[in-house]
């Protein structure tokens, strides 16, 4: 059986190569997925189609791991995504039009792995940062 770095590797490497399939087969069927937005999954296919919205929306995206911590069953990845905008991102507040920007927004998944798949997926990012790199809000003012 997989142990947790190896399953967090699959899942980045399934990710970037936008493979649905891939990343879905990564994620138990009852897993649970909470993400900025007041977002919450309760399974595989939810949260691969979450997954799957970004990489629609940024047909070029990349997630890059910058920091990782494993301890036992639990993951924690520092990461930067990269991407062009060039579709509709759907989520929790409605739908983004494609705004042909690039995004490289930092983030941070505590992720935990049982029986080789992740069962818990905790995502945090600064939903300001995406929306100003996108120009849905305005750049922040300087002192």
């Amino acid at each position: 059986m997989a142990d947790t770095k190896q399953v967090l590797d699959e899942a980045v490497a399934a990710f970037n190569a936008h493979d649905e399939p891939r990343f879905r087969a990564v994620y138990a069927d009852n897993a649970v997925f909470e993400a900025p937005g007041d977002v919450r999954l309760e399974d595989g296919d939810s949260v691969a189609g979450y997954a799957m919205a970004w990489l629609n929306a940024f047909p070029d995206a990349q997630l890059k791991i910058h920091k990782e911590i494993i301890a036992g069953e639990w993951g924690v990845h520092q990461f930067t995504f990269e991407g062009t905008h060039e579709d509709t991102l759907s989520g929790p507040t409605g739908d983004i039009p494609a705004t042909h920007k690039r995004l490289i927004g930092r983030g941070v998944e505590v992720l935990r792995v049982v029986d080789g798949k992740v069962t818990e997926d905790y995502l945090y990012f600064d939903q300001v940062q995406v929306m100003t790199q996108l120009g849905l809000l305005p750049e922040p003012a300087t002192a």
